[in-house]
C-alpha cells in the first residue's frame, strides 16, 4: 500500500516492502497509546510494538518491544555492547527521530540509530508498529522490519 505521508511509510514504499497502513481515532487521554492502538485495530496487544529510545552509554539506541511489556534496559545495553542504559530524554528522542513521543516509528528516522527488536516479534507473520503519527500504524513482516533497519533481534522485553 502506498504511504500516507510519513517518512516511515515513504521508506517502505521506496524499498517496495509489503505493508498496510491502519489509521484509527487517537485519544490523547489514553493511558497507553500502544494498548489503545491494539484495541482500535482489534489486534492482540502482543502483536503491537512500541518504539522506545534509550541512552546507552551516551549513544541513543532504539528498542522495539510489545506494548504489553517494558524495555529491559540492562538487556538492551548488553545487546549493543554497552554497560548502562536509561530512557532517553523525550526532547532528545524527538530530535533524533523526527517524530513526536507517542508516535515514534522505528522506520524513517532522521538519524540512523541502532535498533534492537524483541525476539517475540518473530513469532508473528506480521506485526504492527507506529507509522510516525499517533493514530497511524504500519503492519508488516517482522523480518522486513529487521532487514530494512539492519536491526538486531534479542530478548529485550520484560
Amino acid at each position: 500500500m502506498a504511504g500516507k505521508g510519513t517518512p516511515a511509510t515513504a521508506l517502505l514504499t521506496r524499498h517496495r516492502v509489503q505493508h498496510r497502513v491502519h489509521s484509527y481515532e487517537h485519544d490523547p487521554r489514553a493511558d497507553s497509546y500502544g494498548l489503545e492502538a491494539a484495541a482500535a485495530l482489534g489486534q492482540p496487544p502482543e502483536r503491537v510494538f512500541k518504539t522506545l529510545v534509550a541512552d546507552v552509554d551516551g549513544r541513543l539506541t532504539v528498542g522495539v518491544v510489545p506494548v504489553t511489556g517494558q524495555l529491559d534496559l540492562r538487556a538492551l545495553a548488553a545487546t549493543v555492547g554497552g554497560k548502562k542504559a536509561k530512557m532517553a530524554e523525550v526532547a532528545a528522542a524527538e530530535r533524533a527521530t523526527g517524530y513526536v513521543a507517542g508516535g515514534i516509528s522505528p522506520l524513517g528516522q532522521k538519524k540512523r540509530l541502532p535498533v534492537v527488536v524483541d525476539t517475540s516479534a518473530t513469532t508473528f507473520d506480521t506485526i504492527y508498529c507506529s507509522a510516525g503519527r499517533r493514530g497511524l500504524e504500519i503492519e508488516l513482516a517482522a523480518a522486513d522490519l529487521v532487514r530494512l533497519l539492519d536491526a538486531t533481534v534479542a530478548d529485550i522485553s520484560c
